[in-house]
């Protein structure tokens, strides 16, 4: 059922999956569609896999609405109609952070942003503008603007660091694996432009950002012919990962049981997008933890 927030004099629309009377202190996930998407869309999109996390009582998930099918990213040559009109969704964020906290009893120490394409972009915002808000992210289909393109303003220094997953295909046909500009029928359909870092670059930004040792560690994370996934960790002791979910010969996609429509290329089944949010939320609970008490010494 829709939910609905009052944003800056606008009525805002969302969707709740999670039972109120569940385990308090629950993770909250906040999901931000794609461009042309709505939270509804989104959720058949990925095939509903996020509705385990509810199921289990693991988390509660919250799909946003953005405004007319987008969200006011920190773009610079953003031209759709949440720029235009410049919509507040920093504010909305709070404000179904907020909501769910009163209804639902999330833990504000363990809120975590999901954003495919253009919430990717909108998760890349909120990372730089609002990072009291991010506990954690997971960012599929979208890689960092350039400095000169990005509105909220590169920082390399974050007050909050956070565990950071990027899943990227690399014959992805709207963001370029490697970097650079959108296909000129990308940027005219979407009404977006600008240069973008690679899928690798924007990984190694968050790494820097997290202070993490600049050398990663590469598994392979699926034997999938088709789309084989290759893990690559920044990692250490003490700090929030980074990991880039490289996807090879993947497309426009979220990870999971659903393949999406061909146009926009192959869909891995694994690691789904279930998982790789699982394993964010577990960081980020491991790190909200109250210390274990200091046992005192027996005496002699």
């Amino acid at each position: 059922m829709s939910e609905q927030v009052d944003v800056g004099g606008r009525t805002r629309t969302f969707q709740i999956v999670g039972e109120e009377r569940g385990r308090p202190g629950r993770p909250l996930v906040l999901v931000f569609h794609g461009s042309r998407q709505n939270g509804s869309s989104h959720r058949r999109f990925t095939g509903f896999a996020l509705d385990g996390l509810a199921d289990r009582g693991e988390a509660v998930v919250a799909y946003l609405d953005g405004y007319r099918g987008n969200w006011n990213d920190a773009r610079a040559e953003s031209r759709f109609p949440a720029r235009k009109k410049d919509i507040d969704d920093v504010a909305f964020a709070r404000a179904v952070r907020d909501r769910v906290m009163r209804t639902h009893g999330v833990d504000a120490a363990k809120v975590v942003g999901l954003g495919y394409s253009n919430g990717g972009q909108m998760v890349f915002r909120l990372l730089h503008e609002a990072p009291d808000l991010l506990a954690g992210a997971v960012v599929v289909a979208a890689t960092m603007p350039s400095r000169a393109d990005f509105l909220a303003g590169f920082s390399p220094a974050p007050t909050r660091p956070v565990p950071v997953a990027v899943v990227a295909g690399t014959a992805d046909p709207i963001v370029p694996f490697h970097g650079g500009r959108m296909r000129w029928w990308a940027r005219r359909l979407f009404k977006v432009g600008g240069e973008t870092l690679s899928a690798e670059q924007t990984a190694r930004y968050f790494a820097a950002r997290n202070d993490l040792p600049s050398t990663p560690s590469v598994v392979v994370a699926s034997h999938d012919a088709r789309t084989p996934v290759d893990a690559v960790t920044f990692r250490q002791d003490g700090r929030p990962s980074v990991v880039l979910y490289v996807v090879r010969g993947g497309g426009h996609t979220v990870p999971g049981p659903t393949a999406a429509p061909w146009v926009v290329g192959r869909t891995a089944e694994s690691p789904g997008i279930y998982q790789i949010v699982t394993e964010v939320l577990g960081e980020v609970s491991r790190a909200a933890a109250p210390a274990p008490p200091e046992r005192m010494p027996r005496p002699r």
